[in-house]
């Protein structure tokens, strides 16, 4: 007799039981992930609203902050990337310290409370024991200017570098640089988790396990990290899920070992039109798609449930007006002013370098939700528009 097939569950049994707290299973994820009923997607959406209001309520955050990409010289080749450039290529650049503490100085006359600053992988920078200890220079220069403000600075890639320049552990990267003054660390350079993608779009970066494994050690160091998606590429909603269920089950880790964890979760939907070629083509758009970044992102908010309760959208990759949809699709954060940014811009990203305060305080408003300034780790703050450090 044949073995009938077991019944998959219904889409209400499934938003019944985030709605109820409980975690859902990643097949089940993926089972919200293939949804196409337009009806089906409006129910998810209100599931995932209804889980933001329980878990963070209705106000909508943002944060004062400049993005100082200090370099773009970089050793690797992501075929996402159109903005690493060789050493001796037209248009590559390294930042002086002085620069850098030009931008920082202006970024905290405008009232930034954070900086957050990232490179590409170049070779003659190098940290502890070498003859250019750049990473660590550059934070204590800007520490010694501005003590309070908060770096954060480096993604697991660039630890991972680092240790291989100057043959030092994951943990001793991160606390020099941590002890130099970086407060917390940027979760970029996990693309997908899973290394199967990882061959295709970043074959030279680290693969899963190191992203995990730098992430871990930074948490159990007392660093806050940020946890990232790139989607809208080549992955499938099974490797999507697969990427939330690593995210969800680190913190759950990271929890239970009274480590700070991920402080948020941020989606970033593939821009294409200016990335290499052969990913361009192998893709076939320019531009996101916003409702599949919106259902994503409204299935991120309920599988990831009370694990990680911030959830932000990047005004840069879908524009203003997408980022302030996605706060009815269950995200609270509206991200940072930023004031320059090049990665995604150099990609052919449509949203913009920079945004004012007044800019993400009327957008948040227009959806009909109360603004608040906060901190990097997500404490809310007063207004910083008369600037909050002091030169030393």
């Amino acid at each position: 007799m044949p073995i009938a097939p077991l019944s998959l569950p219904s889409l209400d049994t499934i938003l019944s039981k985030a709605l109820n707290g409980q975690d859902i299973s990643e097949a089940e994820g993926v089972i919200l992930l293939q949804q196409t009923d337009k009806g089906a997607i409006a129910t998810l959406q209100q599931a995932a609203d209804q889980c933001r209001q329980q878990q963070v309520g209705e106000t909508v955050t943002y944060v004062i902050n400049r993005n100082i990409n200090f370099t773009n010289i970089c050793e690797q080749h992501c075929s996402f990337c159109a903005f690493r450039r060789d050493a001796n290529e037209a248009g590559a650049y390294w930042l002086e310290q002085a620069q850098i503490l030009e931008k920082t100085t202006d970024a905290v006359q405008q009232g930034a409370t954070e900086i957050c600053m990232q490179g590409g992988l170049n070779p003659e920078a190098k940290v502890e024991g070498a003859a250019l200890p750049y990473y660590v220079n550059l934070v204590r220069t800007i520490k010694d200017h501005f003590p309070d403000l908060h770096l954060h600075a480096f993604s697991p890639q660039e630890v991972q570098f680092i240790a291989r320049q100057d043959g030092l552990s994951y943990a001793a990267v991160i606390a020099a640089l941590q002890e130099a003054g970086v407060g917390s660390m940027p979760g970029t350079a996990a693309e997908v988790l899973d290394d199967q993608v990882r061959k295709i779009i970043c074959p030279e970066k680290i693969n899963s396990a190191t992203w995990l494994e730098i992430i871990q050690t930074a948490h159990s160091l007392g660093m806050s990290t940020t946890s990232t998606l790139l989607s809208g590429h080549i992955e499938t909603p099974e490797q999507q899920i697969k990427h939330l269920g690593l995210l969800r089950s680190l913190q759950q880790q990271s929890r239970d070992r009274g480590y700070p964890g991920f402080t948020e979760f941020i989606l970033l939907p593939f821009v294409g039109q200016e990335a290499p070629k052969p990913m361009r083509h192998r893709v076939g758009r320019d531009q996101p798609i916003l409702e599949d970044a919106l259902l994503l992102m409204a299935v991120a908010r309920i599988f990831l449930g009370n694990w990680i309760v911030n959830h932000q959208p990047s005004w840069v990759k879908l524009g203003l007006e997408g980022a302030a949809t996605a706060l009815s699709w269950g995200c609270n954060d509206i991200g940072g002013t930023l004031m320059e940014e090049h990665i995604t811009t150099m990609a052919g990203a449509k949203g913009g370098t920079c945004m004012t305060v007044e800019e993400l305080r009327g957008a948040i408003v227009g959806v009909g939700r109360s603004p608040q300034q906060r901190d990097t780790l997500y404490h809310a703050i007063a207004d910083t528009s008369d600037a909050m450090f002091q030169r030393t």
